[in-house]
């Protein structure tokens, strides 16, 4: 396998749907990691359904973060230069064009790349190498009495294994072995054929499997064996798999296929039940799947989620544009995904806010779905658009700023009337395009808002928005005299509103402004933030609002309160959520430490926030509200330690990962971590978490890996939400195949 990736530096696996291309991309990757000091990195394309956002989905994989305008390919292509990397892109087929164009410009632009992918079809760029992914080995037709030759088979030991893992008293004797034989003969060794297949051994015995196989394909084929090509083999079993389904598990399979990367139960009965299926029934129709082997589970805190295999959900897509009902599927998922995002944006500020940061991340391909279809279908775009706007305080929920106000710019490009759904969305465009540096691109849509009738734009939620944001506008110019007069009126406008999460954040804005003018009021207004915060339990919030205090405790030359204040807000801010607010920490963590004449970790602590600053897609000098500030820090820690000196300790500050300098910033007197080893550098994981990463990868439950390392069964959730938010997944599929490329060994 280690041979694979001298063909060339693009190689492409292919063959038909469950032939496992998927399975051979993880072993070769597993092989290879330690030949890529940049990392091995698998991105699973089959929810994108939009080419566009491939460069971004790649990038987000990546964990770069870009909240600036740049465009996601230069941010891409920036980051991978200089780098020895693996690039795995696992289904590719419907997104052939997209994968084509950006492979060829990666691959043109960074000589040390190569990427792994695999596809029903191969991208036919120059060159690619391609290799038709074989079936698993199969155990020779006339072996009759190798019983232990056959169990060697990879098929045969597939077919064991998930019967084994459906009856644990599936016990091997020599007439099953051979009759499991003859059943993968007869699936042609297509692995998703015959996990299906295995999926019935609860119900038939091999012998009753056999017999069943043989009559249904014989039908299909006219009795002839050789005419059966391996794509239809996969068919037959999936249209078997399906036959033997209930009616209702039939019409659930079907439904369930408008949801993109997975569901929980709650959308499951919001979206499927209904004319055949009621609410009740759905949990025992799921289980009814689950035990066939169509649907896959997993455990996600309190809650389980569902998803199919790509190959099964793309059956059950036929089978719903067949029966006429995808129109009204996808309308009914729309409206699930709408209400979803109007409920977490009137939550926003309150004691869910990591609960939603958490759900939307998980729900992103279902809201990119969800807005598609918006934006395709006649008479949806201001649903699209309302959607897209309702997300402007859980950004993340799009991925990124930028695919947020691409969101927005096609909503508003297919809906021109001058409603308030347009108002919101311009509003919103401005303050993500503010966010992102884009000064220019936010005065143009605060232009168009004010072109808008009256009775629009002077509605009252809307105005005070308008306010806040021209207010935002002047104190990111470092323009405070100009910012202060702005926020203090939108902060009025929110207090009789009676809206305490915009106050919040307007107090924020206002604690900086008053900050850089030497105003005491910074103080009041910082723990005004902060008594607001903790009100609601907003504690996402409440990071932000203690760096807003510990900002005018610097000021008033405590800087020994201020860092342990930092400290504190830097150890409750989720690493993938809130990069800017790292960055801000690690920038006044710089301060203090100069303050208290600790001049090295100064320096490093400013390289730290420096790289942090480009990681999130932005720079420091767009913020003029701590400009002023970091050019005296740094000026003051050239003159004295020297050029030299400085330049050296701000270095190792911006090579270390975002975890390490976390942990160097908390930890008070410690030089900073020395480099992951080479297979860690793509996404660093405490001892404990890998361990539990391995036992995911193995399959086994929260309470199972809480019983074999001895540690309540919370921990264990814990552990799980801990590595999925630091390698920014959203499934314990996505864990299981990190560990086999990062795995021990």
């Amino acid at each position: 396998m280690r041979q694979l990736l001298t063909s060339g530096r693009l190689v492409t696996l292919t063959g038909a749907g469950g032939i496992g291309k998927t399975r051979l991309a993880l072993r070769v990757a597993s092989e290879v990691r330690r030949s890529f000091p940049g990392g091995v990195w698998f991105v699973e394309l089959a929810s994108l359904e939009d080419g566009s956002l491939l460069a971004q989905a790649i990038a987000a994989k990546l964990r770069l973060g870009n909240e600036s305008g740049r465009e996601p390919v230069e941010v891409l292509t920036d980051y991978l230069k200089g780098q020895r990397l693996l690039l795995v892109l696992d289904n590719c087929e419907h997104l052939l064009e997209s994968c084509a164009a950006l492979v060829t410009t990666l691959l043109r632009a960074i000589t040390d790349l190569q990427v792994l992918a695999t596809s029903r079809q191969i991208m036919r760029i120059q060159g690619e190498y391609a290799m038709p992914v074989p079936p698993l080995s199969l155990p020779e037709p006339d072996a009759v009495g190798a019983t232990e030759a056959m169990t060697q088979c990879e098929a045969v030991r597939l077919f064991t294994d998930r019967a084994i893992a459906i009856r644990p008293d599936f016990a091997l004797t020599p007439e099953k072995i051979r009759a499991i034989g003859r059943i993968c003969h007869r699936l042609d060794g297509i692995p998703l054929a015959i996990e299906l297949a295995a999926a019935r051994a609860n119900v038939l015995s091999v012998d009753e499997l056999l017999h069943r196989l043989d009559d249904r394909f014989a039908l299909l084929t006219g009795g002839s064996r050789a005419g059966l090509p391996r794509h239809r083999t996969l068919r037959a079993a999936v249209d078997w798999s399906f036959e033997l389904c209930s009616p209702a598990e039939r019409l659930l399979w079907s439904r369930l296929s408008v949801f993109s990367d997975g569901f929980d139960l709650h959308a499951a009965e919001a979206v499927c039940s209904g004319e055949g299926i009621e609410q009740a029934e759905v949990l025992e129709l799921i289980a009814g799947l689950v035990d066939k082997s169509v649907i896959a589970c997993e455990e996600r805190g309190t809650r389980l989620r569902y998803w199919m295999l790509e190959t099964l959900r793309r059956y059950g897509q036929d089978q719903l544009v067949a029966s006429g009902e995808e129109g009204a599927l996808r309308a009914r998922h729309r409206d699930y995904y709408q209400h979803l995002a109007e409920q977490a944006e009137a939550e926003w500020f309150g004691p869910r806010q990591f609960e939603w940061f958490a759900m939307l991340r998980a729900e992103h391909p279902n809201l990119r779905a969800a807005l598609e279809f918006c934006m395709t279908e006649p008479g949806q775009a201001r649903a699209g658009l309302g959607l897209a706007a309702s997300m402007w305080n859980h950004r993340l929920g799009f991925g990124s700023l930028g695919e947020g106000r691409r969101w927005i710019a096609r909503g508003l490009e297919l809906d021109s009337a001058p409603t308030p759904v347009k108002a919101k969305a311009l509003c919103v465009d401005g303050l993500l395009a503010l966010l992102q540096g884009n000064n220019d691109g936010a005065k143009a849509r605060m232009e168009q808002f004010r072109t808008l009738p009256d009775g629009v734009q002077k509605d009252p939620d809307l105005a005070r928005a308008a306010v806040t944001i021209a207010g935002l506008t002047a104190l990111f110019r470092a323009d405070f005299a100009v910012a202060v007069p702005l926020l203090e009126d939108a902060l009025l406008r929110h207090d009789i509103r009676e809206d305490p999460g915009s106050a919040a954040v307007t107090c924020f804005m206002l604690s900086t402004a008053y900050f850089n003018l030497h105003n005491p009021r910074a103080a009041d207004r910082a723990e005004r933030c902060l008594s607001l915060c903790e009100a609601q339990e907003a504690h996402w919030s409440r990071t932000h609002a203690r760096w807003a205090v510990a900002l005018e405790q610097y000021r008033q030359g405590r800087t020994g309160r201020a860092a342990t204040l930092v400290r504190n807000a830097l150890r409750e801010k989720p690493l993938s959520h809130d990069q800017y607010g790292i960055a801000q920490c690690l920038e006044v963590l710089g301060w203090c430490a100069l303050a208290e004449n600790a001049g090295e970790r100064a320096a490093t602590l400013l390289g730290a926030a420096q790289a942090t600053w480009e990681l999130s897609g932005s720079a420091l000098s767009g913020f003029g509200h701590l400009r002023a500030d970091h050019q005296q820090c740094e000026a003051r820690l050239r003159h004295d330690m020297g050029d030299d000196p400085f330049t050296t300790a701000f270095r190792t500050g911006a090579q270390l990962s975002l975890e390490q300098a976390v942990d160097y910033a908390l930890a008070e007197n410690r030089a900073p971590a020395p480099s992951p080893p080479a297979e860690e550098v793509s996404a660093p994981l405490t001892r404990r978490e890998r361990e539990v990463a391995d036992l995911v990868a193995q399959g086994w439950t929260n309470k199972q890996i809480a019983a074999q390392l001895v540690i309540s069964r919370r921990t264990a959730e814990g552990h799980v939400e801990h590595i999925l938010t630091k390698l920014g997944f959203t499934s314990r599929a996505q864990i299981a195949a990190w560990a086999v490329t990062h795995g021990s060994g």
